[in-house]
This record gives structure tokens, C-alpha cells and sequence, in this order.
């Protein structure tokens, strides 16, 4: 199941257009860097890794459609692109890593033709995929151990092949255990107010055949009390170098239920979901949107028409409550402030 497919001769990048699913599959089809930017903004593709990759293609898409043989002309029209692009959305640190990674291949080759830095952009971004579906794969592999056989899983939000290039972090983890034997069962929680975990994950985990039951966010604890829930796995947009990390909001609750319980915590990501250039959750940015995300469901009113509403789409969870992060280069421990720095090497 991949969300989004770049056609080359045409240059243009197809994405499922995931506000509609699981009722509808439609692809979007965005054939500027423009449309890429309100494609992230608008959430036809999310998940940190999907945005990642989303953005550099966008950001290829627009150095193919640059028209100069000036090599200043063209770097200042490709650093307008990095920014509209930036800018969609504030938390999920894959944005901003895939847009410097493409920029700096660009500025590396600087010397070379046009025609070569758009070739080297659009190959980058497709490498950026490639790796992206290894990647989760190995995220997989060396979160399968962690789990046993028998247990129940709770996961939030959707960190499946929908939020990547394809298999997924923290689904990517269920995968793996199912498809090596293991006898496993999920509970995916809604996941107010866009309901990801409801739309997406749920149906994600009945087309693998991953016996799933749906739960409001609010009975998580109940069902940890009553023993149903033996570990929680979820996704994450940006981690700390301390361990803190920011993800679908509502996480950093089932992280405090979960250590009440005695249930370990997890969270699988990448390691471009780590941001090395901070220290703490302190400093990671919280998306704010739209009211009517709260007082509608799919156009339909449900809050009385004027209420105050706050409606943060992340939260940071204290490196304290979780239990270890699986990535692909290997499951790490605490101290997160010593061990996640050796990534970066």
C-alpha cells in the first residue's frame, strides 16, 4: 500500500487523497510544487516520512518547471520553492530534513549544468523514497522481538504504510510480528479530531488481515486497567535529542496511562525523525488548526455555533515515559541524551 507514486515523464507526484479514506480511494494528482505544498497543508498526505518524501518531490517538481540558464536566477527561484514548501507545516522535522537534504544536493553541484542539478534533485528525491520503504522495513525487524506472542497492541494515530513510502513505522512493527507467526491483536484509538486512527488505521490493519478493534480515545485506560493491553506502539513527527518527542496529540496521555499500568511505551521513527539541533521537547513547535477540525465532522456541525475552541494537532511526551525507541539502525534505551546523539555518526 504506497500513498503517493512520482510518474516521471509526466512530472508529476499522485497521492491518496487520505481526508477521504477509508469511504473513498482518490488520488490527487499535483503537478506543481504549489500543489504539493497544499496537498501537506491540507492533509491529503501526512505522516512525517510521506511528508518528507512529499516535499521533495514537490521541490523537484519545481526545479524541473524553473526556465533560465542562470544559474542565480535558478537557485533563487529553487530557495523560493524550499520555503513555500517549508512552511506548510510546523512539527514534522522529515519537512524540514528532506527540504535542506535536497537543497544542499542541489548547492553541492552548483557547478554543473541546469539540466544536471534538476536531474540530481529528481534522482535525490526518488533515492529518498527508496530508502524510506528500507528503512521501515528494518524499523520492522528490530521492533518484532519486542513484541510476543499473544499480546494486544494499542497504537494512535496512523504510523502505517499511509504515513510513509510504503510498510510503515509503528504499524510497521504489527506488521512484522504478524507476518512472522506471532498470534497478535490491535486496538487502534480514534484519534480526535481527524480521526486518523478510526479512518486509516483501522482499515489499514483489516486489509492486512491484523485483527483490530476500534476504541474512542478515552477508553484506553480502562482497557489497560482490565489487563486487555499489553504494550503501546505509536509514530512520531520529531523527536528531542533527550528522548522527548512530539507526536499526534493525545500520545503524551496514553504514555502516562501506559506507565500507571506497567505497560511498555514505545515509539518507532526513523532517525530523520530526530532533530540533533535540539535538546529537549522544549523547543519543538506546535501546530495549531482549524476549529472546525473540533466543532465539525465532515462538514457537519456538532458544537454550538461561536464556542472558544483549541484545537493543537501534536504534544510532547516526556522522555521519561517512554520505554525505548525502535529505529533502523537498532532499538534504543535510555539515556536517550547519550545514546540517540551516536546516530548522528
Amino acid at each position: 500500500m504506497k500513498p503517493l507514486e512520482f510518474k516521471k515523464k509526466e512530472k508529476t507526484l499522485k497521492l491518496i487523497d487520505q481526508t477521504k479514506l477509508p469511504l473513498e480511494i482518490t488520488w490527487v494528482e499535483c503537478k506543481t510544487y504549489e500543489d504539493v505544498a497544499k496537498a501537506i497543508k491540507d492533509m491529503i498526505v501526512r505522516g512525517a516520512p510521506a511528508i518528507g518524501i512529499s516535499a521533495a518531490y514537490g521541490i523537484a517538481i519545481g526545479a524541473l518547471a524553473i526556465n533560465t540558464s542562470s544559474a542565480n536566477i535558478f537557485f533563487n527561484e529553487l530557495g523560493i520553492i524550499c520555503k513555500t514548501i517549508k512552511n506548510t507545516r510546523p512539527t514534522a522535522v522529515n519537512l524540514f530534513w528532506a527540504v535542506e537534504r535536497i537543497w544542499e544536493k542541489a548547492v553541492s553541484n552548483k557547478d554543473k549544468p541546469i539540466s544536471k542539478i534538476k536531474d540530481i534533485i529528481l534522482n535525490e528525491a526518488i533515492l529518498m523514497e527508496q530508502e524510506d520503504t528500507t528503512i521501515n522495513r528494518e524499523i520492522g525487524r528490530h521492533g518484532n522481538p519486542l513484541i510476543m506472542e499473544g499480546w494486544t497492541i494499542l497504537t494512535h494515530c496512523n504510523a502505517g504504510a499511509l504515513a510513509t513510502s510504503d510498510y510503515g513505522t509503528a504499524l510497521g512493527v504489527i506488521r512484522a510480528a504478524h507476518e512472522s507467526g506471532k498470534n497478535i491483536r490491535v486496538f487502534a484509538d480514534e484519534t480526535r479530531p481527524y480521526l486518523q486512527g478510526a479512518r486509516l488505521t483501522a482499515w489499514e490493519l483489516m486489509e492486512y488481515k491484523i485483527p483490530v478493534t476500534l476504541i474512542c480515545d478515552n477508553m484506553a485506560g480502562h482497557f489497560m486497567k482490565e489487563g486487555l493491553i499489553n504494550c503501546v506502539i505509536v509514530g512520531a513527527d520529531r523527536i528531542a535529542l533527550n528522548g522527548d518527542t512530539a507526536n499526534k496529540i493525545g500520545t503524551y496521555s496514553l504514555s502516562v496511562l501506559a506507565r500507571e499500568n506497567n505497560i511498555p511505551f514505545y515509539v518507532a521513527a526513523p532517525v530523520s525523525t530526530i532533530d540533533f539541533s535540539i535538546e529537549s521537547g522544549d523547543r519543538i513547535p506546535i501546530e495549531e488548526r482549524e476549529s472546525e477540525e473540533i466543532t465539525h465532522i465532515k462538514g457537519i456541525q456538532i458544537a454550538p455555533r461561536g464556542v472558544m475552541v483549541r484545537n493543537p494537532a501534536f504534544d510532547v511526551t516526556p522522555n521519561r515515559y517512554i520505554t525505548a525507541i525502535i529505529t533502523e539502525k537498532g532499538v534504543i534505551y535510555p539515556p536517550y541524551d547519550v545514546n540517540l546523539p551516536r546516530l548522528k555518526l
